[in-house]
């Protein structure tokens, strides 16, 4: 297929995903089901979400000009396959890099995560019936073998496997990272609200979840917490919830200080990644102190979220951090630029 064939194929499918026939609507809701009942993470509501931002961000004619426009992509390629090792903590977070493989004009071979392992097949058939050609693209295998280049996301114990067994091959081995907010104490009920998405969205399992906060020496903390208590409905979900009954009976009987509002547990902690229902923070006497903090920790983080800008770090506003647009490539690695030099 020539690159003109292949983003019309995506275009074709952001379309249909967003007004589907009466057939695929049925098709997707029985994906949907299937994936909850082996996932009970990935909520109907949660993975609505996912299709919907992939369909609006990523499959979009304008966004994928954009982005394309500062690549030289030839109309025609010899392909690689490329192996695809995908990550399983929120609902198709390997999609970015299938679009990346199949843009750039290569073969994905895909490892699926036993976490997420309906949506990618379904939108390759859905892919394969709006252009059979597509199907040279596309394989789905549970053990790799045969590829040019590998791109693997997991854990910080998985990326040391991954090292040891694919380090000889052009690869781009992804682990844990975290987003961070900083606060100076002026935000508006506005802002603490979007910060709320920041932290919930996924139930913060996402590696572009707020998972720590810096904030100012003396911060008064009730504002935040009112502001978070606006997605007190996480509490009902029972996965959820146990993790925030454990966690909340652990430091009771350790004694240990903790700030709770019914759907969090907030700790001071140096760690960057907090466990599910918890959220970590760290006072600061001042923004520069903070800066250092970080540049010195950026291979944890994934982004920066506040209403200041730390130069050199990836910085974004409250709100969006589950909303990525093409260009913002995971761990800062540009995966269409490692593609198009195979």
């Amino acid at each position: 297929m020539k690159l003109k064939e292949r983003i019309e194929l995506m275009l074709q499918l952001g379309e249909q995903l967003q007004q589907p026939s009466p057939a695929m609507e049925e098709a997707m809701e029985q994906v949907l089901q299937k994936t909850y009942y082996n996932n009970l993470w990935f909520t109907v509501e949660n993975q609505r979400q996912a299709i919907q931002a992939i369909a609006e961000q990523f499959l979009n004619a304008a966004n994928l000009e954009k982005w394309l426009s500062a690549y030289t992509i030839p109309e025609d390629t010899t392909p690689s396959t490329v192996g695809l090792i995908m990550a399983g903590n929120i609902p198709l977070v390997g999609f970015h890099d299938l679009l990346c493989v199949f843009l750039a004009g290569h073969r994905a071979k895909i490892k699926l995560s036993d976490k997420d392992p309906y949506w990618i097949p379904y939108l390759i058939s859905c892919c394969e019936s709006i252009n059979d050609a597509s199907k040279a693209y596309f394989a789905c295998t549970e053990r790799l073998s045969g590829f040019d280049a590998i791109i693997a996301t997991g854990s910080n114990n998985s990326a040391r496997y991954f090292e040891t067994y694919f380090g000889k091959y052009p690869n781009i081995i992804r682990q844990n990272r975290n987003a961070v907010a900083v606060l100076d104490g002026t935000e508006s009920e506005t802002d603490l609200f979007h910060l709320g998405k920041d932290v919930f969205q996924y139930f913060g399992l996402g590696c572009r979840n707020v998972s720590k906060l810096y904030v100012p020496r003396g911060y008064v903390f009730e504002p935040l917490l009112e502001g978070l208590y606006n997605y007190n409905a996480v509490v009902m979900h029972d996965k959820y919830k146990n993790n925030f009954d454990y966690h909340y009976a652990i430091y009771i009987i350790n004694r240990l200080v903790f700030i709770a509002n019914g759907c969090i547990l907030m700790r001071e902690n140096e760690a960057i990644a907090s466990p599910i229902a918890n959220l970590y923070y760290e006072y600061y006497n001042d923004l520069d102190e903070v800066h250092q903090k970080l540049s010195q920790r950026v291979n944890e983080l994934q982004i920066v979220v506040s209403n200041h800008t730390f130069p050199s770090l990836p910085n974004i506003g409250f709100g969006a951090t589950q909303n990525p647009q093409l260009w913002d490539y995971a761990d800062g690695a540009d995966t269409m630029n490692f593609l198009l030099s195979l």
